[in-house]
C-alpha cells in the first residue's frame, strides 16, 4: 500500500503542481520524470538492493535522495493548501489575481520544500541532545533509590548513520555515567556483514550493570536471529521474551523484554509477556523494554511499573504525530501514565533513513532516574 499511495500522490502532484507551471514543454516533462523518480526512490531501492531500508550507496547521495524526497512530501502537503486557497480568491479576486497568485505559490511551494527539508534533514542526522526524565517507582529498594538508566532506541545505523556517529553517540552515552544502559530496538538498517564496522562503536558502551537490548522491527527485516548473536558479541544481553535481575546492595530491579510483533512474520516467536515475566516475585519492580508502545495496558494490568519502548520517532514533525498515534495505540512520545504504570516513549536516538526529517521533534538521548516511592 505504500508504494500505491506514492504513485497517487505523484499524479496529484503531477497535475496540481507540475502542470500549471509556466514552463516549457521539455522543461515539464524534465521536472515530471525527476518528481516521478524521487516519489519512486523507495520502490527503485526495491528493484537494486532486495530492500527499501538499506541503501548502499555513499551516505552524501543517501543525504541528497532523503532530501529530495522530503521535499517532495512537502510538495504534496503545501499544494492542496494553495489549491484551497486559490478556490477561495476565486469567490473574492478577478481572474488575473488568482492566475498571478497560483503562479506565485507554486514557486514559494518549491523554495519552501526544499528548505524545509534541508533543515529538517540536517536537524536529523545531529547526535541527539540528553533528555532527563525521572520516575517514582512502587516498591523500589532504597538501596536502588536514584538508579541512572540511559535509553537508546531507533539508532537505525546505516549509511546514514555511520560508525563516526556511533562513537559520538556511545561517549555521550557514557558521559552521564549510567549503571545500565537500555536499548530498545531498531539498532540497525542493513546485514551483518554491511554494517559490522559502523556497529563495532556500541562494543564501548560501559554500564556496572551492563548494557540490555531486545530487537524492533528492522532487525527481523535483516535476520533477527544474526543480529542478536552479533549485539551478544558486542558485549550487550539481548532479551527475547525473557528477564534480566539487576542487583544493587540488598535490593533488586527486573528488566523483561520482548521480541517485535513483526518476529512471526519471520518465522519467530512474538511478543509474549508472560513469558518474559515468568518466575519474577510478585510485587518486584519491572521495567520492560519493547520497541513497539502497542501492548502497555497489558503491560500495566501484568503488574510492570515502567515500560521503555520507542519505534514511533517521536512522530518526527510537530504535529505529526496526531497521525503516529493512530498506528500506536494513542502513545506518540514522552511520558504517559497507563493504569498503574508509567510508560515513556522515546523520540529515537536517530531515525530511518528512508524519510530522515525531524522538525520540533528532536531526538535523544535519554536519561532516566529511577526514585523509590509512591508511584502516583
Amino acid at each position: 500500500m505504500f508504494h500505491t499511495y506514492l504513485a497517487v500522490a505523484y499524479l496529484y502532484v503531477l497535475w496540481r503542481f507540475v502542470m500549471p507551471l509556466p514552463l516549457s514543454g521539455w522543461s515539464r516533462a524534465a521536472l515530471a520524470v525527476v518528481l516521478l523518480l524521487v516519489s519512486k526512490y523507495h520502490l527503485i531501492l526495491i528493484g537494486v538492493y532486495g530492500t527499501m531500508f538499506s541503501p548502499e550507496f555513499p551516505r552524501p547521495l543517501v543525504l541528497v535522495a532523503g532530501w529530495l524526497f522530503c521535499t517532495f512530501v512537502f510538495i504534496l502537503v503545501f499544494t492542496p493548501i494553495v489549491d484551497l486557497a486559490s478556490v477561495m480568491l476565486s469567490l473574492l479576486c478577478r481572474s488575473p489575481v488568482r492566475r498571478m497568485f497560483g503562479v506565485r505559490a507554486r514557486t514559494m511551494i518549491a523554495s519552501l520544500s526544499m528548505a524545509l527539508a534541508a533543515i529538517g534533514v540536517h536537524q536529523a542526522v545531529q547526535v541527539p541532545a540528553v533528555r532527563q526524565v525521572e520516575f517514582t517507582i512502587k516498591d523500589l529498594p532504597p538501596s536502588l533509590d536514584g538508579l541512572k538508566i540511559v535509553h537508546l532506541t531507533d539508532l537505525h545505523i546505516s549509511r546514514l548513520f555511520q560508525a563516526g556517529w556511533v562513537s559520538e553517540v556511545v561517549a555521550r552515552t557514557n558521559a552521564l555515567s549510567p549503571d545500565v544502559v537500555l536499548i530498545t530496538g531498531d539498532l540497525i538498517d542493513g546485514t551483518v556483514e554491511a554494517r559490522s564496522k559502523d556497529v563495532a562503536p556500541l562494543s564501548g558502551l560501559r554500564a556496572p550493570m551492563g548494557v540490555i537490548a531486545v530487537p524492533g522491527n528492522h532487525e527481523y527485516y535483516f535476520d533477527g536471529r544474526a543480529w542478536a548473536a552479533e549485539l551478544r558479541k558486542l558485549g550487550m544481553r539481548v532479551l527475547t521474551n525473557q528477564h534480566a535481575v539487576l542487583t544493587k546492595g540488598s535490593g533488586s530491579l527486573v528488566v523483561a523484554g520482548t521480541t517485535d510483533e513483526s518476529a512471526p512474520t519471520y518465522g519467530q516467536e512474538g511478543p509474549n509477556l508472560s513469558r518474559a515475566l515468568e518466575g519474577v516475585s510478585p510485587g518486584a519492580p519491572v521495567v520492560l523494554l519493547k520497541h513497539r508502545p502497542m501492548g502497555a495496558h497489558q503491560a500495566a494490568q501484568a503488574g510492570v511499573s515502567l515500560q521503555l519502548s520507542g519505534h514511533t520517532h517521536g512522530g518526527m514533525i510537530s504535529g505529526l504525530g496526531q497521525v503516529a498515534k493512530f498506528a500506536n495505540q494513542g502513545f506518540v512520545s514522552g511520558r504517559y501514565e497507563v493504569g498503574d504504570m508509567h510508560l515513556y516513549v522515546s523520540n529515537g536516538t536517530a531515525l530511518w533513513n528512508g524519510f530522515p526529517i525531524r522538525l520540533g521533534v528532536p531526538s535523544e538521548i535519554t536519561e532516566i532516574v529511577l526514585r523509590a516511592g509512591s508511584a502516583f
